[in-house]
């Protein structure tokens, strides 16, 4: 007998949820209730991060945009998910990395409220992140701690960004213990696990601009845009090669997402490797595509740039939501149902990853050359 016209089309799961107790764990909540529209995506994501994106062999890179960490995520979700060894490696804000510090040097943000007069906020001296206040104090004597910090000898030269904050990680893990806390602080976990932590634009934050002032003084820590650029690529050439693939968490957009994924076209396009693009693509976003900025760009037209994989485009999806949502439930799901995987710890292994970058790039220069000579003769007819 013939199958009907709609037949292909109605093999997805029949939409018929148990009714909702109470009880539920939320992996179970979010396996039953979250069934189309964006709590399907996010369901398709969560499947998606635990299933394929966790295992083993796949090295786990996040990008991180939004004032995350001052809504306490670094504490109750990112610090969870390093632990875990579900994200090898990070690209975030400055300011996320920034307001990270104040909770593990004891200071204190409050929940407050978006609709209090700012001038008076102002003349109070407190500082208010939507819904969030904090006392003026704060960003004072985080600026103190940054400053004291980065103005020993062991800061005074040129660095990547990773390796910068690794090193502050650490300052911020001991002022941790000298206060009796712990696991407050993304930086400090990051340092004790290894997770390379790097920022696209290190200016552009608190920590940026306390470093330009210690340049002021005749400071030598400067920070190597080039060393971020080539180690984050030479990261996920080393997953590639090892028999691994690369994923991509991104939160948010901005200039972390684009970092994150430029790292194929610096393999690719501009040192000439032969390389396909990352195998996992999933986002987390209130970013429209249609407005044609990086932020709301789809997996789909990251192919077109060599940034994913074409034939991995199966492997990716974009979730519209407020991630100071998405990313608990994505945390809590994966922490369900998921074993911790063995901890990567790739601050250590830079300098073996960006020897296999160097010697394929040198392996592919004359390639590259002639296939940009070749492009410039293509476009000159």
């Amino acid at each position: 007998m013939a199958s009907r016209p709609s037949a292909d089309f109605l093999r997805g799961r029949r939409i018929d949820p148990v009714a909702i107790t109470g009880t539920e764990t939320v992996a179970d909540l979010i396996d039953n209730a979250f069934l189309a529209y964006n709590a399907g995506r996010l369901r398709e994501g969560c499947v998606l991060f635990t299933e394929r994106m966790l295992a083993p062999e796949v090295t786990v890179g996040m990008s991180l945009t939004g004032a995350m960490t001052p809504a306490g995520l670094g504490m109750s979700t990112i610090v969870p998910l390093l632990e875990a060894g579900f994200v090898d490696w990070i690209i975030s804000t400055g300011a996320n990395l920034y307001h990270d510090a104040h909770f593990g040097l004891g200071l204190a943000l409050h929940q407050g409220t978006p609709f209090a007069n700012d001038v008076e906020l102002r003349d109070k001296g407190v500082v208010r992140i939507y819904d969030i206040f904090f006392d003026y104090d704060v960003l004072l004597s985080t600026d103190a701690f940054v400053r004291e910090v980065s103005a020993r000898d062991e800061f005074q030269r040129s660095m990547s960004s990773a390796e910068y904050h690794y090193l502050l990680g650490g300052y911020v893990r001991e002022r941790e213990k000298a206060l009796g806390l712990s696991r407050r602080s993304l930086l400090a976990v990051a340092h004790e696990l290894e997770v390379p932590i790097y920022t696209s634009s290190p200016g552009d934050s608190s920590i940026g601009m306390n470093v330009a002032e210690l340049a002021l003084a005749g400071g030598k820590l400067q920070f190597d845009v080039s060393a971020d650029v080539n180690e984050t690529a030479a990261i996920v050439l080393e997953a590639k090669r090892t028999g691994g693939k690369s994923g991509a968490l991104i939160v948010g957009g901005g200039s972390p997402k684009n970092f994150l994924l430029q790292t194929e076209p610096q393999i690719q396009e501009v040192l000439g490797i032969d390389e396909r693009g990352h195998d996992f693509f999933l986002q987390l976003t209130d970013a429209r595509p249609d407005t044609g900025g990086l932020s709301g760009a789809t997996p789909g037209e990251a192919v077109s740039w060599g940034k994913i994989d074409p034939d991995m485009l199966p492997g990716t999806v974009v979730c519209y939501m407020d991630n100071t949502v998405s990313l608990p439930l994505l945390t809590a799901y994966a922490k369900a149902r998921r074993e911790p995987r063995p901890l990567k710890r790739l601050m250590g292994k830079r300098e073996a990853m960006m020897q296999r970058l160097v010697a394929e790039y040198r392996a592919a220069l004359a390639f590259r050359d002639e296939r940009a000579h070749t492009a410039q003769w293509r476009i000159a007819e």
